[in-house]
């Protein structure tokens, strides 16, 4: 067996160590060729000494130099730094899967470079498909590259579609797709509790292991809104063709009707590794390290439809979709904008999506032709965002 050559984008996040052990599992099938952070070298030293890629890439330039500091006795492992090292990687002929795992709209250029390249690529960027949908879709078609979601909702779809109709709804007979949502943290919190969340208390997952801005997502049910957006170019289907769930179980990750009635859902433990290892050895089937799931002891699955009073975020991405254009893109800069400063300690919880909404209301929507015109309005919504924040918390 020749080992599959990956390269881990955002390889000290938890989706990045997750996938690393699933890789550690199974030396024979895979082997690393370039790791990448943002800017905790020391742990990236630490993952290259056991992995010992080719090329370590960090996206800050002094975290560049303290890495190669930290590897100076490993001559053989190339230190890069910014974006350009990332799509360099990204794009690089030696490694033939790309996992992207960087958060945010900063990992949107990288991704796009492995696209380019026709690589198999594990996404787990939401964020890459939100701000340039069509764009980005259109890419994969052009380039022959092989795009496999890995985020557990849109891969639980993935596995419970015909392999060769996931862009075709219709011809496979699809009514509609049930997405799953944990409900977070705050599920049973009254409006008036969630003026006074703290940012610890947004990052304490009930479920999930999940770094501090998608923690926060999964609170405010943005996270949910995001997935939606992907969910409708990954499975090329409409926004009312998508239900969600809240699962507060988050055992039932998706599901999928048909016409005639029948439901699939794909179950599993809240682990990432179960579909990061199915992207990985897809369409073979291998240990992910993942714990067998034990009904008996779970007993019970519960299902409410999401409060949209209570967590509007969810409303502002199914919305932001409707309108098209570079409004995604957008709402997600509000986003993640209001979500560092709430981090932060600057701005109240239930703040979040009053940013996000006159963030949107503020910039005016051009059609997304680009990707130079969305680059352009992430900016420009970033900016606006930070404005509205400094209003509000003046």
């Amino acid at each position: 067996m020749v080992a599959r050559s990956i390269t881990i984008l955002g390889a000290t996040g938890s989706v990045g160590l997750s996938t690393l052990d699933v890789i550690r599992r199974h030396p024979a099938r895979f082997s690393v060729y370039a790791l990448t952070a943002g800017t905790r070298a020391e742990e990236l030293a630490a993952l290259c000494r056991e992995f010992r890629p080719k090329i370590a890439v960090m996206s800050d330039f002094t975290a560049a130099q303290h890495l190669a500091d930290l590897l100076s006795d490993l001559p053989d492992i190339s230190v890069l730094s910014g974006e350009q090292g990332l799509c360099d990687v990204a794009s690089a002929a030696q490694a033939c899967t790309i996992v992207a795992a960087i958060v945010g709209a900063a990992g949107l250029a990288p991704t796009l470079a492995a696209v380019h390249a026709g690589k198999r690529v594990l996404l787990a960027n939401k964020e890459a498909l939100v701000m340039s949908g069509k764009l980005f879709m259109d890419a994969v078609s052009v380039s022959g590259a092989e795009l496999l979601p890995i985020d557990s909702e849109h891969n639980a779809i993935f596995q419970c579609l015909p392999a060769n109709k996931i862009r075709d709804p219709d011809g496979a007979g699809i009514t509609r797709i049930l997405l799953t949502a944990s409900g977070g943290p705050f599920r049973e919190h009254s409006a008036e509790d969630l003026h006074t969340v703290t940012p610890a208390q947004a990052c304490a997952h009930p479920n999930w292991s999940m770094g501090q801005k998608i923690s926060v997502d999964s609170a405010t049910l943005m996270n949910k809104g995001l997935e939606l957006i992907e969910a409708c170019w990954l499975f090329n289907i409409t926004p009312d063709r998508i239900e969600v769930h809240v699962h507060p179980e988050s055992i039932i990750h998706s599901m999928v009707e048909y016409a005639d009635g029948s439901v699939l859902a794909q179950l599993g433990s809240p682990d990432m590794r179960t579909p990061i290892a199915n992207g990985l050895a897809w369409p073979e089937r291998i240990d992910a390290g993942v714990a067998p799931l034990d009904l008996f002891t779970i007993g019970r699955f519960h299902f409410e439809r999401p409060d949209l009073l209570r967590f509007p975020c969810l409303r502002l991405a199914a919305e932001a979709f409707e309108v098209g254009g570079t409004a995604p893109a957008v709402l997600n800069a509000a986003n993640e904008v209001a979500v560092a400063e709430f981090l932060r300690g600057n701005l109240a919880f239930t703040d979040i999506p009053i940013i996000i909404e006159r963030t949107l209301a503020l910039t005016p929507v051009l059609p997304a032709d680009s990707f130079d015109i969305i680059f352009a309005k992430n900016a420009e919504a970033r900016q606006r965002a930070q404005e509205q924040i400094d209003l509000l918390t003046d």
